[in-house]
C-alpha cells in the first residue's frame, strides 16, 4: 500500500455504521488496518459487524448510540478516545429520508429528516472536532451529501434536498474554520445507491422498474450505484492522499451531475 493511502493504525470513527454505506466503509477500512469506533442505534447489527471485523483480524470498538443529542455525540467521541487515545478520522454515514410532497409532509417529519442529516452531522463534527484540534496533528472529516443537495429532483424531496444542501454548506464552513488546524472536511455526493432506504428501486416490481426507467437516462454510466462504488473516495478522503483537498463535495454519481 502506498504511503499516500496508508490507514494502518489510524483511529476512525463511523456513525451510521449499520447502514449500507457505514457497514461497507467499516469492513473496507478495517481491512486496510484502521482502528475503528462504530456507532449506530442497533446493538445486534453492530455486534454482527464487529464480529465480522474481528474474525478477519481487525480492531473495533462498538457503541449502540445515535448522535441525536450533544450528549450522545460526545459519548460517541469519548468512546473512540477511550479505545485509542485519539481520533484521526470521522465518517458521518448516518441519515434518513421521508419522501413526501411538501403539502402532505408534517412539520415533525421535516424536522426528523433535518435532525438526522444536518443536526447529527453538526453534533458529531462539534464533538469529534474538539479532540482533533487538541491533538494538534490534523485530521479528516467526511460527511455524506447527495446529488440532491445540488438538484431539486425528484418531487417530494423538499426535506431531503434541503438537508443535503445544508450538509454542503457545513462542509465548506468547517473546511474554512478548521484549515488552520490541518483538519480537512469534505463530503461525498452519491446518486441512488443500494441501501435500506432505496432497496425497493432495485426490485423487479412495476413501481421499481418505472423509477429506474426514469432515473437511468440521467446517469451516463447507465446503472444505479452500489455501496462499494463509494469506497474509493472514502479511503481517499480519510488517507494522506487528500491532505490538500478540503471544502469539497465530490460527486460519485455515475456522471449524473455532468448532464
Amino acid at each position: 500500500m502506498s504511503p499516500l493511502f496508508d490507514l494502518v493504525g489510524r483511529s476512525i470513527l463511523i456513525t451510521g455504521a449499520t447502514g449500507a454505506l457505514g457497514r461497507t466503509a467499516a469492513l473496507t477500512l478495517a481491512g486496510l488496518g484502521a482502528k475503528l469506533t462504530l456507532a449506530a442505534g442497533s446493538k445486534d447489527d453492530l455486534e454482527s459487524i464487529g464480529a465480522q471485523i474481528r474474525k478477519a483480524g481487525g480492531t473495533c470498538r462498538l457503541i449502540a448510540r445515535r448522535p441525536d443529542t450533544l450528549a450522545d455525540a460526545e459519548a460517541i467521541a469519548a468512546e473512540a478516545l477511550d479505545a485509542y487515545g485519539r481520533i484521526d478520522g470521522l465518517l458521518v454515514a448516518s441519515g434518513t429520508n421521508i419522501p413526501k410532497m411538501i403539502g402532505d409532509m408534517a412539520t415533525e417529519e421535516w424536522e426528523q429528516v433535518m435532525d438526522a442529516n444536518v443536526r447529527g452531522s453538526w453534533l458529531m463534527c462539534k464533538s469529534a472536532g474538539k479532540p482533533m484540534i487538541a491533538q494538534g496533528q490534523g485530521g479528516k472529516v467526511v460527511l455524506v451529501s447527495s446529488v440532491r443537495g445540488r438538484h431539486g429532483t425528484p418531487r417530494g424531496y423538499s426535506a431531503y434536498c434541503s438537508s443535503k444542501s445544508a450538509v454542503d454548506g457545513l462542509t465548506r464552513a468547517l473546511a474554512t474554520e478548521w484549515g488552520q488546524h490541518g483538519i480537512t472536511v469534505n463530503a461525498i455526493g452519491p446518486t441512488v445507491f443500494r441501501s435500506k432506504l432505496t432497496a425497493w428501486m432495485f426490485d423487479d416490481d412495476p413501481k421499481a422498474s418505472a423509477s429506474r426507467v426514469q432515473s437511468l437516462p440521467r446517469i451516463p454510466l447507465g446503472r444505479l450505484g452500489e455501496p462499494e462504488d463509494l469506497m474509493g473516495i472514502v479511503v481517499y478522503l480519510l488517507a494522506p492522499a487528500s491532505d490538500f483537498c478540503t471544502g469539497q463535495v465530490i460527486y460519485v454519481d455515475g456522471g449524473y451531475t455532468a448532464g
